[in-house]
């Protein structure tokens, strides 16, 4: 979590359910996944925006991790009020969270409308709409978690096919002390339907806290609709911000100076490229032609970006698009068409009295008449011709002065796709080679890859063998203990067989002698007898 400390206007602290007893309709930025952080937020600011939303926050990792708080969440002192976005599904870590958010922010949003399929999977999102007994849960604990009390809780939701669910819903979470409500006028399944802003009016009709409108808003004026439609307190907008960040200030399209407020913040900020890129691509989907919108979005680094803005909204180009430009060059055509008419119609006039006073200027000259008369009619013919002259050569002239505008029209477009083209080859080259060096660097990475693969087998390898050698050597040892051993036992049982042997002998010489004592014996017998 990082709490920026740049120079930015400072907004007074207050309650922001303080704003919805404002007496104005609550303009709110919704959040956005990757778009809604500090520095579009700091953007639309700029331009009447009252409230703003983190993008969505997942509370269990936004509380064990470290690194998902640095990367998920940062602010700087102008940036309130705000509102901290969480996705949950335990009342303990969406309290903990709450806690760890509190002073750097005014409130926490539990997000119940999120309807993509990995957040209702987990457990988070427009699931929690069916599960009222646990938003109520949730509810309560970071009430009874949070010491501030002007720190503000509200949910997010979608409604349900049965409308009554949903009043319901919000009639629980009114009571367990909710601070607003904010509905998207869709049910889960719908996604580009037809938002149904009638069931946020009955909402609104049952439910005594502030409730905001969300849903298909693009300009002030459809905000404004909504209001009046629902009596919704707040309008809630994303893609319409996205497209014009400054249709709260209640521009149509987005402003040149919103642009080149957006490089600058962006750039203070340290904004990533692809999110730079992507905002101004939104941005500027309005005013760029086809052909300028191939040529922007391939736009590869932030170098590139600049140049191609200062290209084509430098000082003559912010001169050019001014609007009283554009309202004349809308009626340009219809003013020429006029104006060519009418000088054809003065021509064919002149030809016409050329004719007329040519036939009585030659009819007087023959007859015999006053002076006066023919100088009268002398006069009506030269004044014919002098208006045939101007009529013809204004004619002329401008027929010359539309085909120069329409060309040098033409030269600036082609100069423009030309630049565009030249810009989009150079952006090319430039990716090309970047992805050159990323294909050496891969092919690089991968040769040592490889090679780390072949010592590391080579490791496996030896180590197996250390560990044969060890099994071997382990049983080469038994083996000698168990050989010593059965020496020992061979010797012990060679000794033994001596002694054995020594004893046989002795016994056979003792038997020997007893047999001799035992011949002479019979021997004395046989002499008595």
């Amino acid at each position: 979590m990082i709490c920026d400390t740049t120079n930015t206007p400072v907004c007074l602290l207050r309650d922001p359910v303080d704003l919805f007893h404002s007496g104005h309709i609550v303009k709110i930025c919704a959040p956005m996944v990757r778009y809604s952080k500090l520095a579009f937020r700091t953007l639309v600011r700029k331009y009447n925006c009252d409230l703003c939303y983190t993008p969505m926050i997942v509370a269990a990792d936004f509380v064990r991790s470290v690194k998902a708080r640095d990367s998920e969440f940062t602010t700087n002192q102008g940036d309130r009020p705000l509102i901290v976005q969480f996705a949950a599904k335990e009342a303990q870590v969406l309290s903990d969270a709450a806690c760890i958010v509190c002073p750097f922010a005014d409130g926490i949003d539990l997000n119940c409308g999120c309807p993509q399929r990995w957040a209702m999977a987990e457990g988070y999102g427009a699931c929690l709409i069916n599960k009222p007994e646990l938003v109520r849960d949730m509810v309560r604990q970071v009430r009874n978690q949070v010491e501030n009390p002007r720190f503000s809780v509200s949910i997010k939701i979608r409604i349900h096919d049965d409308l009554k669910r949903t009043v319901d819903l919000c009639r629980k979470a009114e009571a367990t002390g909710v601070s607003w409500i904010t509905v998207h006028g869709r049910s889960v399944e719908e996604r580009h339907q037809p938002v149904h802003y009638d069931a946020i009016k009955i909402i609104k009709q049952n439910i005594s806290i502030p409730i905001v409108a969300n849903g298909d808003i693009k300009s002030l004026k459809d905000a404004e609709n909504v209001h009046h439609m629902t009596g919704a307190d707040g309008v809630m907008v994303a893609r319409g911000l996205l497209a014009n960040p400054a249709m709260f200030a209640g521009f149509d399209e987005t402003p040149l100076k919103c642009i080149q407020d957006w490089v600058d913040i962006a750039l203070e900020h340290g904004t990533p490229f692809t999110c730079f890129h992507h905002h101004l691509m939104y941005m500027m989907e309005r005013i760029t032609s086809k052909q300028e919108k191939k040529v922007f979005n391939v736009l590869s680094s932030t170098p590139a970006v600049l140049d191609y803005l200062s290209d084509h909204y430098g000082v003559w180009q912010k001169i050019f698009m001014i609007p009283l430009w554009n309202k004349i060059a809308i009626y340009w055509n219809k003013a020429f068409l006029t104006i060519i008419v009418l000088l054809i119609v003065l021509f064919l006039d002149a030809i016409r009295e050329v004719k007329k006073y040519s036939a009585v200027h030659a009819t007087e000259k023959v007859a015999s008449v006053h002076q006066n008369a023919f100088d009268h009619i002398q006069m009506k013919l030269f004044r014919s011709q002098r208006n045939l002259y101007i009529s013809g050569f204004s004619l002329f002239l401008w027929l010359v002065l539309r085909r120069t505008v329409t060309l040098i029209t033409q030269l600036a477009k082609e100069m423009g796709i030309q630049v565009a083209l030249e810009l989009q080859v150079a952006n090319t080259n430039e990716a090309a080679k970047k992805y050159l060096q990323e294909n050496e660097i891969l092919q690089q990475a991968l040769n040592e890859k490889g090679k780390y693969k072949r010592e590391q087998a080579l490791e496996a390898s030896n180590k197996k063998l250390r560990q044969e050698v060890q099994y071997l050597t382990e049983e080469l040892k038994r083996a000698s203990n168990a050989l010593s051993k059965a020496t020992n036992e061979v010797i012990a049982v060679k000794k033994q067989s001596e002694g054995l042997k020594r004893e046989y002998d002795r016994l056979m010489k003792e038997h020997e002698r007893l047999q001799d004592l035992l011949d002479e014996d019979e021997e004395e017998d046989k002499k008595d007898q």
